[in-house]
């Protein structure tokens, strides 16, 4: 009989394997709303860790194999066209990133950061391509404050929820994790648990 975290595990793997195949039928041209989508397919796993559903080895574990398989394409010169690009690693950044974060951190704090990692980076992403396909602009390359907007929005909602602080701590952490994922130099599926991790010695 197989045990119950292999289950939620085979579970939240569905959502996300759900995600890439709808996102393969929307195709190439929503390339950067694909990419948001399939962030926002990991949430159900990321409440699965939460709740003690599925252990923090195995959701690294999980994501770790995660982030093999969306290299690989990489290495091979033939990305998954409809939501991976040719020399952007970010997913596979955000899988690597995923796999560490549970393994280094409390629960409750490595929640926080793994969804304001889905969800606020998937939010800040789908409202800025909307954004620019609207004003005619290259949202391949474009950041802009109206999705950082939604990235403080949803990142303060996820920190009032699950963060162990006073108010102004809470605003704090999703005011740097903002700036974090506007930054230009370093990618944000690299910065954002980076700094997010370094910001746990304040909490």
């Amino acid at each position: 009989m197989l045990p119950s975290w292999a289950i939620y595990a085979a579970i939240a793997a569905v959502f996300i394997l759900l995600a890439i195949g709808i996102t393969k039928k929307l195709g190439p041209e929503w390339t950067w709303v694909n990419r948001k989508i399939i962030h926002f397919s990991i949430v159900p796993a990321v409440l699965m860790f939460y709740y003690g559903l599925i252990p923090d080895k195995v959701f690294s574990a999980a994501a770790f194999i995660f982030g093999v398989f969306q290299l690989w394409p990489h290495l091979k010169k033939r990305e998954f066209s409809w939501y991976q690009i040719e020399h952007n690693y970010g997913e596979v950044f955000f899988a690597f990133s995923a796999s560490v974060i549970p393994l280094i951190l409390p629960k409750e704090y490595a929640t926080a950061l793994l969804l304001a990692m889905a969800i606020s980076d998937g939010v800040t992403g789908i409202i800025r391509h909307f954004y620019f396909k609207r004003h005619g602009f290259n949202v391949k390359l474009r950041k802009h404050w109206t999705g950082s907007l939604g990235y403080l929005a949803t990142a303060l909602a996820i920190a009032f929820l699950l963060l162990d602080a006073g108010a102004m701590g809470k605003i704090g952490w999703a005011v740097i994790l903002t700036l974090a994922e506007y930054q230009g130099w370093l990618d944000d599926n690299l910065a954002v648990p980076l700094v997010g991790s370094l910001l746990f010695l304040l909490y």
